[in-house]
């Protein structure tokens, strides 16, 4: 059995099916499995893509559930003892896997998390840290991390009915919500492109807070400003991209603003990041 499952969601994107497939095959970690999760795609195209696939690549066949749900299908069907998503329309470097497993050491209570290079609509190379207090207000975490499958059956899996979007964000919250610690891998291994048409520019960034709004219902008790600013203490002298004070500010404009006013809010802070990345790039 191999020691590592590497799952890609695909659903109509041929496009860019066989570059992250390839990725996941030149892998230079051995003990792996490829499984392609079919999330009922419609297009000739994509049924064409997956059937040309190699023979070391499995492809798993369901009607179309979304993203979680395919991610969920994909740790249901993978027999290593770690799991890797990987989106169809992203790819990673052939060292990921070997430095990740090597970095975990056998844990089966922590998860490994890689550096971004963004592509795409904007370029940027994004460090990551793993800040609890912080990922309560901002997904930092990409979604290509490396995790036990023992650990996501432990929190619960992706929750399935969040279609829209930031299923990630939430399922990361969880893990650390569960004590798990995020173990960084340095490097820049992890390529995400960045489109308009994406899932996370057309649809989740567009709502966000709504979307926030129903993670913060799935953990009621840890969006209490009590427990809240304990996380923001606790977790105050760790690595993070903002500012306490800037966390604390967005917390409670979410609380506040009406959603029309939030919403005008968090498109001129994701402006702001955006024209740094560029500023920086260039």
């Amino acid at each position: 059995m191999p020691d590592v499952s590497i799952i890609l969601p695909c659903y109509n994107a041929e496009a860019f099916l066989n570059e992250a497939v390839e990725s996941a095959r030149a892998q230079t970690y051995s003990s792996k499995e490829i499984i392609v999760i079919d999330d009922g795609s419609t297009e000739p195209e994509t049924a064409a893509a997956l059937a040309a696939l190699p023979d070391d690549v499995r492809v798993v066949h369901q009607e179309n559930r979304g993203l979680p749900s395919a991610r969920n299908r994909g740790f249901e069907e993978a027999t290593g003892r770690y799991v890797l998503p990987l989106d169809c329309d992203d790819w990673i470097e052939p060292t990921y896997v070997t430095d990740a497993v090597a970095l975990i050491d056998g844990r089966e209570d922590a998860f490994v998390f890689p550096w971004i290079d963004a592509f795409g609509q904007f370029e940027a190379k994004l460090e990551k840290h793993w800040n609890l207090a912080e990922q309560l207000v901002a997904n930092q975490m990409p979604y290509c991390m490396l995790i036990p499958r023992v650990l996501w059956t432990r929190v619960g899996g992706y929750d399935e009915t969040m279609r829209l979007g930031y299923e990630d964000w939430e399922f990361n919250i969880r893990l650390g919500l569960s004590g798990a610690e995020g173990l960084c891998l340095a490097q820049h291994v992890f390529h995400y492109r960045v489109a308009a048409t994406g899932m996370l520019q057309a649809v989740a960034h567009q709502r966000h807070g709504q979307l926030w709004r129903a993670i913060q219902e799935r953990h009621t008790d840890d969006y209490r400003p009590g427990r809240f600013i304990g996380h923001l203490r606790a977790w105050s002298d760790r690595p993070k991209a903002h500012a306490t004070w800037k966390l604390l500010a967005f917390y409670a404009a979410h609380r506040l603003l009406p959603d029309a006013a939030f919403a005008r809010l968090f498109r001129r802070v994701l402006q702001g990041s955006h024209l740094r990345r560029e500023a920086a790039r260039g």
